[in-house]
């Protein structure tokens, strides 16, 4: 098997172990990215002779193959939890944003929502990280050995960073977000601001 049809293997792994075999089938792809490990872009390929019929993409990013299996697939677990949000979430995120519904399917799953992939982060935002959870759901499927069978062969040779490294400009507005449903506006850093949707106070986007 090729690294597309290991990945689909485990896809349908994941969705039996954890998804209850719910989530459709969905396009697997594997591109190099900048700033993510992964992603999930809802409804963007399409039948050529029937452009009624379309599929969600997942995306797994070669530049982080150099981690271990466990992680590595942690990430397609991840953006197959964007997927289980778009099908049946009841609070579907704007855009890129991960909002409270995701992070608590994610955390179900025995993955803890990170902006920074360690246990300091925040657990929603717009650019999400997570880290394993020792004893948590996921990470006792690999002691299942049919979790540890397949490998992934090849991994890129570029290696780019996944964060900028530049510091936040100073400005005299700062970003809110909404926790729940994403929204987002600007205001003062003191600002207490409440989203008209929702009714729950956003949050300071640091």
């Amino acid at each position: 098997m090729n690294d597309i049809q290991i990945l689909e293997e485990y896809f349908n792994l994941f969705n039996k172990f954890l998804f209850d075999n719910k989530l459709p089938a969905c396009v697997i792809t594997i591109q190099r990215h900048k700033k993510a490990r992964g992603y999930f872009w809802a409804s963007i390929f399409e039948n050529r002779t029937d452009k009624k019929h379309t599929s969600h993409e997942i995306a797994m990013n070669p530049i982080n193959f150099d981690r271990s299996m466990k992680e590595i697939l942690s990430t397609l677990v991840h953006e197959m939890c964007h997927l289980w949000q778009q099908e049946f979430g009841l609070r579907k995120s704007l855009k890129a944003y991960h909002n409270k519904e995701w992070a608590d399917k994610m955390e179900l799953l025995g993955l803890m929502p990170s902006s920074t992939g360690k246990e300091e982060g925040k657990k929603t935002g717009q650019s999400m990280s997570h880290y394993i959870i020792s004893g948590g759901v996921y990470d006792c499927l690999f002691d299942n050995k049919i979790f540890t069978a397949m490998d992934i062969r090849w991994k890129s040779k570029i290696q780019i960073s996944l964060t900028s490294g530049k510091e936040k400009a100073k400005t005299s507005k700062n970003k809110f977000t909404c926790p729940e449903c994403g929204m987002n506006v600007w205001a003062k850093e003191t600002a207490k601001i409440i989203c008209g949707e929702c009714k729950i106070d956003m949050e300071l986007d640091l």
